[in-house]
């Protein structure tokens, strides 16, 4: 079935303005995953000072929040078939909204990690339920644009994050020092996101449930009357008809045994390529280069005041990418731009990979490169960090939430994701002990060749999406 007729027909009635308006409600999920993941950065100093912990005990605290997310996204994704994209996104915010109190309140390592962890949980559901709703509901015409955008409000958290803690932390004098309330600094850092939380609560009970779940449920006069809502009468009635001959011939309900091909017994070529599409992500090492990024700026002779100043311009940076996608996505597709952004990753990175080579640690610790060879990793980190936003950073989220039929859905997400936040985990553990054995030009080079594998991945193995409808995809 062609796309240009589909195109067509969902113009007529569609109420553009209102897709539109649910799906930056459904966006706010990742501006607190961004939020939550950066505003651990600034209390550092708060969490030894409070609880006496050790570097290891610091180092778990920090990490703690990845424990939940790969559970989370998982659970999401199969809670999400039985109750709905909308409710899991409603319970995402209330975990938020009590994380960020949780974490606030605590006054034992004990309590503080269990607040992370949950935290965890509603990262990974906002992770993979945002886009997904975004899909669900969005007209294929710019589905793509639509679910970009969760990437740009992923990037604006963490930018918030980092803006409150220097802001607050210098209100204060310290982050460790007494602000509002006799209250140090570090704990309103974290009672900050309630804010952001509680909106995004308030917001998700306005906005209608998936027609796509409701459709799998059963419950077709709420999908019709939702359908109607965001694409007008006439099509709502096709719609409807195309969601329904897109699920089983039995109508079962969605469970992870649909991933496995009856027929074969074998799973599905499709979750193998939304996994391999959730691991390469994070095999690039995107999350070093950001934690490796402020060393970079003072091993070049920047301070640490205009580290802080050239960190906002990283962000506006990257959000610039994430905008040049909004603007391609729906024009040149989803493969494009993942194949030219592996390969950019894979130069840019190898010039980086060249450039470590060279340095040396000084008796503190502390990373000694020469001027040209600092220059060109400055410069190679920072092209390595545009063409990831403009590329794997967006464009994974956007497929998973709409490569998968609408039969397995749910389920797909939910290996996916929690494929990609294990990933993720392993990476940020792995790093410093790669930094201990093979040394920095050694890790690195194992992300530069991670990004030319996933050249021939895109290449070989995925299949573009741009402009077909959800009920055409294939499993």
């Amino acid at each position: 079935m062609s796309s240009v007729p589909l195109e067509a027909g969902n113009s007529a009635g569609e109420n553009t303005r209102f897709i539109i308006l649910i799906s930056c409600v459904a966006t706010i999920g990742g501006f607190l995953f961004g939020f939550d993941s950066g505003v651990i950065n600034g209390t550092v100093d708060g969490l030894k000072q409070t609880f006496q912990s050790s570097s290891a005990g610091i180092g778990f605290e920090v990490a703690s929040m990845l424990l939940g997310c790969a559970i989370g996204a998982f659970f999401a994704g199969r809670l999400a078939d039985r109750w709905g994209r909308r409710a899991v996104l409603i319970i995402a915010a209330v975990l938020f909204l009590l994380s960020a109190i949780g974490a606030g309140l605590a006054h034992s390592s004990a309590v503080f990690v269990f607040a992370r962890v949950m935290g965890g949980f509603a990262v990974g559901a906002a992770s993979v339920m945002s886009p997904a709703y975004i899909a669900e509901v969005a007209s294929a015409r710019y589905r793509g644009r639509l679910a970009t955008v969760q990437q740009i409000a992923i990037i604006s958290g963490l930018f918030c994050a980092f803006l409150s803690n220097f802001l607050l932390a210098k209100a204060a004098g310290a982050s460790t020092q007494p602000l509002w309330l006799g209250q140090e600094a570090w704990r309103w850092m974290f009672w900050m996101q309630a804010i952001p939380s509680a909106i995004f609560l308030l917001l998700l009970l306005t906005i209608p449930e998936s027609p796509r779940y409701l459709v799998v449920k059963g419950r077709r006069e709420q999908a019709l009357a939702v359908l109607t809502r965001l694409y007008g009468e006439a099509e709502a009635r096709n719609k409807l008809v195309e969601i329904g001959n897109s699920l089983s011939e039995d109508h079962h309900r969605p469970s992870l045994k649909d991933l496995v091909n009856k027929h074969t017994g074998k799973i599905r070529p499709i979750v193998w390529i939304g996994i391999g599409l959730a691991v390469f992500q994070q095999l690039v090492g995107i999350n070093v280069v950001f934690y490796y990024g402020a060393v970079l700026w003072q091993a070049v002779g920047f301070s640490e005041n205009d580290a802080l100043l050239i960190n906002v311009l990283s962000g506006a940076l990257s959000i610039g990418a994430c905008l040049v996608t909004v603007v391609l996505i729906d024009k040149i597709g989803r493969k494009p731009l993942l194949w030219i952004g592996s390969a950019g990753m894979a130069v840019s990175l190898a010039l980086v990979t060249f450039a470590f080579a060279s340095a040396s640690m000084d008796d503190t610790g502390k990373l000694v490169m020469a001027g040209g060879m600092g220059t060109l990793a400055l410069v190679a980190a920072n092209v390595y960090v545009i063409f990831f936003n403009m590329s794997w950073g967006p464009v994974m989220w956007v497929m998973l939430g709409e490569m998968f039929p609408n039969q397995i859905r749910g389920s797909g997400l939910a290996v996916a994701g929690a494929a990609q936040w294990t990933s993720n985990f392993i990476i940020t553990v792995s790093f410093p002990i790669l930094l201990g054995s093979i040394g920095l030009a050694g890790a690195y080079g194992i992300y530069t060749v991670a990004a030319f594998l996933s050249v021939f991945f895109v290449l070989k193995y995925v299949y573009e999406t741009k402009g077909r409808e959800l009920e055409q995809m294939e499993g």
